[in-house]
Order: C-alpha cells, then structure tokens, then sequence
C-alpha cells in the first residue's frame, strides 16, 4: 500500500496471498514506517484499512554501537528506547487499534500486525550513515579499543491479536497460524536488508521478564552481527561435525524427556536445561529458519507451540513468565550447519518462587540449575495432558 499524505487517500501498493489463504496487506505509517496487516485464512475484516492519522513525528537517530574489548561483542546503545511506553492501562493500549481518543501505532481493527519499532535497537540503515556491507562482517570480528559502528538493521514488533490481554497460547489456531506465517514471512524479508547477518524473531511474556506492554505481542530482531549465542553454537558444530543437531535430535527423542514428538518437529526439554522451565523445538529435518519451512511444518509448529504454552499456563493457577526465542541460521554463514530451533525458558522455579541470574550465572555465565530435567518434562506432560482434557 502506498500512503499520499497530502490527500490522506490509500492507494493499493502491495497484497500477497501466501500460504493457506493468509493475506498480507502492506502501507506506511504516517512518519514513513512500514506497517504489514497479515489476514487470517478466516478472516471477517474488510480488506480496506483506515490511514494513520497521526501528525508525522521525526524518527530517532540510528543507535551505536560499541565493542566491548574484553569479549569482541558488540553493544547497540539505543537512548530513544528510554522514551518507550511503560505498562500503560489498557485504555492507553499502543498496539490495540487506533480509536479518537488513542491514536495508535495500528491505525485499523486487524488479524496480525507487524510495523517497524518507533524506538529500534538496530537501524534503519540510512543513506549517508557511513555503513558498507561489503567485508562487514570480518570487519565486525576484529578487535580494538574505542571502536564504533552504526546499529543498522531493523527491528519490528509483532501484535499477535488486537485484544489488549492474552498471550499466543490463547489464541485461535487459525490465528496462531498466521502469527508463524508472519515469522517466516518476515524472516525471508528481512534476511534481504543490506547489511543483517541474523534475524531473530522472539517473545516476551510476563511482567517477570520484564515487558512493557501487556498486549499480546513479540518482536523480531534483525542484527548486523552474527550474535554470541550463535557464534558460540557454530564453534560446537565446528568441533562436533555438520550432524550436531540431527544427533542432538536423535539422543533427545531417545530420552524420557521428550514431550511431544510428531510428523514434522518434537518438543523437549533438554539435557542440560539451565532454568527450571526449559523447553525446546527441533525440526526432525535440516532448516536454517522459518522461511525455509514447508505450510504443513508450520502447521504442526502453530499448533503444537500453542500446546505446550497452553502446559506452561496450566502447571500453576497463575500466567507463567517466559522468553521464547526463535534461534534461526546466520543469513550469510553456517546455513547448512545451523538448524532453525525454538527455546522457551521460564525463570519460574515454584508457584511462587523465580530463579535469578545472580552472581554465578550473571557475572560468569555459568548457570546453576534449581530443577533437574527429567522432573520438569514430567511436570509438563502432566500439564499437557490436563490441557488435552480441558
């Protein structure tokens, strides 16, 4: 969709029909931001959308970053993110439709939405900005003091649902459907931005890990960077082989912690869980992210990862806190080595009890685990099975 603000008219610019019937709808925001509507296959919305009538605000400066000699990594200081909306009532609502009396980020009623952050972490990439993707990427790698880099990539937020309450797990499954089409659309589009190395889509819930919004909603990441975790991951494949995690998959399916296996993926908790609720996915074959999964993966992955969010919510009588983080291949390296892989993890270690990262986990990054794992997959599959018979 293309916006003339000047005659405040909607003329048609891009619609896609893409798998299962999922429509996707794109227009801008009124500062130029891209905003993307993803239709339900179901969908009751009419397919014209109101325009953003907000007064167009300027958008923040590109964030810097900085490397931290000690480690080589790179730290994106992005002030603009001081400015973000802290738990506001739900009349206040940023990401629910836009109303006269709340003129939101989300100017229609809608299905799923995804726009580009008002306040990113990384990018946009802008011309003049001095960035080069040529030779980026060793460039990153070296080492030095005082150096600096421009935080270009993109970051955009993910609205599961216009409700202002819920979370994934309470969602439709022809809406949790969309929410993963949404994932691997996004991941192939943004893996095409100059300059990302990694894309990473990602899920805060809960006032516990430290969200802003109760609004059911994620966010995708899309780094100038292969990430820590990732490097970290590649130097295993290095040392291990090219099979890491196919023989990951097989030793896991061969456990009694396994929790769901079916055609396409199985869920587990792993070996070495760090935290006292930690689940993960595994495709049973080789794919690098989201956007090189087949619809009836992504079917299974909707609708088993709606499953096993529902168990998380069901083990206590309140709302548990989690991260889920979809650990995907770097863009240009490794895609044949790094396996797409989905790791929910929880810091609730009882009903009313959290682990935190203190001395041990937080300073040397050496992880202490409250629960041992095989405890935990069997606490779920209970709480699976209490979903299943709901």
């Amino acid at each position: 969709m293309v916006l003339d603000f000047r005659n405040r008219k909607w003329r048609n610019r891009s619609v896609h029909l893409l798998t299962n019937n999922i429509v996707k709808r794109q227009t801008l925001l009124s500062d130029g931001r891209e905003l993307i509507y993803f239709d339900d296959a179901d969908t009751t919305l009419d397919p014209e959308r109101a325009l953003d009538s907000r007064i167009p605000a300027d958008r923040p400066p590109v964030a810097e970053m900085r490397q931290d000699p000690l480690t080589g990594e790179w730290i994106s200081i992005a002030a603009a993110r001081q400015n973000r909306v802290m738990l506001p009532p739900k009349h206040l609502d940023p990401l629910a439709p836009s109303t006269p009396a709340n003129l939101t980020e989300v100017p229609s009623t809608y299905d799923v939405a995804v726009f580009e952050n008002k306040s990113p972490s990384f990018g946009p990439t802008l011309a003049g900005d001095g960035f080069s993707p040529e030779g980026e990427l060793e460039e990153l790698a070296s080492l030095g003091l005082g150096r600096t880099k421009p935080s270009i990539g993109r970051c955009e937020v993910v609205c599961f649902s216009p409700e202002s309450e819920g979370s994934f797990a309470s969602l439709s499954l022809s809406r949790a459907r969309t929410v993963v089409e949404a994932w691997a659309d996004r991941t192939a589009a943004l893996s095409q931005l100059p300059g990302v190395q990694q894309v990473f889509p990602f899920e805060n819930r809960g006032k516990d890990i430290g969200v802003t919004l109760h609004h059911p909603h994620g966010q995708i990441y899309s780094y100038p960077y292969v990430t820590p975790r990732t490097a970290a991951l590649i130097r295993s494949v290095e040392k291990h082989g090219p099979t890491l995690f196919q023989d990951i998959l097989d030793f896991e399916q061969a456990s009694e912690r396994v929790l769901i296996r079916g055609e396409h993926v199985t869920f587990f908790v792993p070996f070495a869980a760090r935290w006292p609720l930690e689940v993960h996915m595994l495709p049973h074959r080789h794919v690098a992210d989201l956007a090189e999964t087949t619809p009836e993966e992504r079917d299974e992955i909707a609708r088993e990862y709606r499953r096993v969010l529902r168990a998380l919510d069901a083990i206590y009588d309140t709302p548990t806190p989690y991260i889920a983080a979809w650990h995907q291949a770097p863009v240009n390296v490794h895609r044949d080595d790094v396996r797409l892989m989905l790791q929910i993890t929880s810091p609730r270690r009882g009903e009313d009890k959290l682990k935190f990262l203190a001395g041990s986990e937080s300073a040397m990054g050496a992880f202490i685990g409250d629960v041992p794992p095989e405890a935990t997959a069997g606490l779920l599959r209970a709480a699976l099975a209490k979903v299943d018979a709901a």
